[in-house]
């Protein structure tokens, strides 16, 4: 499997999030890659290679031009409005929910921090918008490869993505690389596409950007959001909306969850995907599904993510395995390596 590695995404690297009611320092560190790289070339799992570098009209199709031109310019307004922010990450302390206005783009800086944010649990740093950047690359490539004939490719690459909507950051993402591989595989002119995320945590960005269309289906298996982040979506009635009803199918589970019920539920998702006709898959790769994560309540085990990879090829489809969540840092190398050797011996 070829996978495309993203070498710049340790410029990403916040101290602190707001978790609990306190700052903790970040569960999202780049130890994370890390760990899956060192875990590729121990097993000599393919080639791991650069990604090509895209112009930025590839994001438009995902992102409006407004978010990211806050994002690629946000730390240079930070550090303006005071020398002393050089050493301080940044977060938001402001929303617009409810009744407030979005429509506006306010020239206060924590204003506009708030508009384009979901949460307080994300710092952007110095190198975010270089870091996320270069991800959106590897996972354009990935589905530039698979969509040329490749069977299966991997981007892998942090920050991760799939809660990031089209014009806002939060739950660790900044730029939806699950999102914007559906949307370059689509552009090569497949007509239907899946995206398939496994993630502990629903994809609310991902779901959101393609919940009006029916060309590319959204299927989710992740914590209840009665009790887990992102809360406000990914509630099994939430079926797609206009010309997309029906091309959106959520399937949370309860805290607890082990492997048995997991992997059924996993064949139910892969059924909708077969009858959808999809063309080829996207797959968000989150491992906090595992037992050890700190932020999760799954229990899944190292070896059964081998089965997971498995029972994806089983699809048949040419897929694009786009990196997300994980934060059992020690293990998050062995269990992703899992799912793609798994993939990689079943579709062999």
């Amino acid at each position: 499997m070829l996978t495309y590695y993203n070498h710049l995404h340790s410029q990403h690297h916040g101290k602190l999030e707001m978790y609990r009611g306190e700052l903790v320092p970040c569960f999202e560190v780049p130890a994370r890659v890390d760990h899956v790289l060192a875990e590729l070339k121990k097993r000599k799992f393919g080639a791991i290679v650069p990604p090509e570098s895209f112009d930025d009209s590839a994001l438009l199709g995902i992102h409006s031009q407004r978010y990211l031109d806050f994002l690629a310019g946000a730390w240079d307004e930070w550090v303006a409005l005071d020398a002393a922010n050089a050493w301080r990450d940044v977060l938001p302390s402001v929303w617009p929910v409810r009744t407030l206005r979005s429509d506006v783009l306010p020239t206060n800086f924590a204003a506009r921090l708030g508009l384009f944010s979901m949460d307080a649990g994300t710092p952007l740093t110095e190198g975010t918008w270089d870091a996320a950047r270069a991800g959106a690359d590897c996972a354009l490539s990935a589905a530039q490869a698979v969509g040329s004939g490749q069977r299966a490719a991997f981007a892998l690459t942090r920050p991760p993505g799939h809660h990031a909507g089209a014009d806002f950051f939060g739950g660790y993402c900044f730029l939806n690389n699950a999102a914007l591989a559906a949307q370059a595989l689509r552009d090569q002119g497949l007509e239907r596409v899946a995206i398939l995320d496994i993630d502990y945590h629903h994809g609310n960005g991902t779901q959101a950007i393609f919940y009006e269309r029916a060309d590319v289906y959204f299927t989710s298996l992740h914590g209840d959001p009665q009790t887990e982040y992102p809360f406000y979506l990914g509630y099994a009635d939430e079926l797609g909306a206009g010309a997309g009803l029906g091309f959106n199918r959520n399937w949370p589970l309860p805290r607890g969850t082990g492997f048995e019920l997991w992997r059924a539920t996993l064949q139910q998702a892969l059924q909708g995907i077969a009858a959808f006709g999809a063309q080829a898959l996207v797959v968000s790769l989150g491992l906090d599904t595992f037992d050890g994560d700190p932020v999760a309540g799954f229990h899944l085990q190292s070896d059964d993510y081998l089965s997971m990879g498995a029972d994806i090829a089983a699809a048949g489809l040419p897929t694009v395995f786009v990196f997300e969540g994980g934060y059992a840092v020690a293990e998050v190398g062995i269990n992703a390596v899992n799912v793609l050797q798994g993939f990689m011996a079943a579709a062999a």
